[in-house]
């Protein structure tokens, strides 16, 4: 079955499309932010730490750091839950047209793998090693 412009969805599944594809769009540029701003306090912490070689002061950047590490991985999870809806809509009759419903996809998208993926381990564990590195070397001092 094909509309009169020969797409093989209708008007109401292509912008129902679009709606998910923006959500989608938002929770990425989201995380991206999110990454930023944990750099731009992570370096603040780290710099005012290095001044004085303060383990304390660096120890206290794993704060923060945690929570943008959580806060991104639901962003990451959201979004991935989103690509899953996504893929449904694609398919006719799978999904009600306009339904921006996740639910049925919250057990095929666990948040510990999330957590622990490549795209967060790498960037966050990145900044907690250095982190940790910069709390030894002042403790050593």
């Amino acid at each position: 079955m094909t509309d009169a412009g020969g797409s093989p969805f209708s008007a109401e599944q292509i912008k129902h499309l679009e709606f998910i594809q923006a959500v989608i769009t938002r929770l990425g540029n989201g995380s991206f932010l999110i990454k930023g701003w944990a750099l731009t306090l992570l370096a603040a912490f780290l710099g005012f730490s290095l001044r004085d070689l303060d383990w304390k002061l660096s120890a206290v950047a794993l704060v923060p750091l945690v929570g943008f590490w959580l806060l991104d991985s639901y962003f990451l999870r959201q979004e991935r839950l989103f690509r899953k809806l996504y893929d449904q809509a694609r398919l006719p009759g799978k999904v009600e047209v306009f339904s921006m419903n996740v639910g049925p996809y919250v057990r095929e998208v666990s948040w510990f793998a999330v957590v622990r993926s490549s795209t967060m381990a790498g960037f966050y564990g990145t900044l907690t090693v250095v982190t940790l590195i910069l709390v030894v070397v002042a403790l050593l001092k």
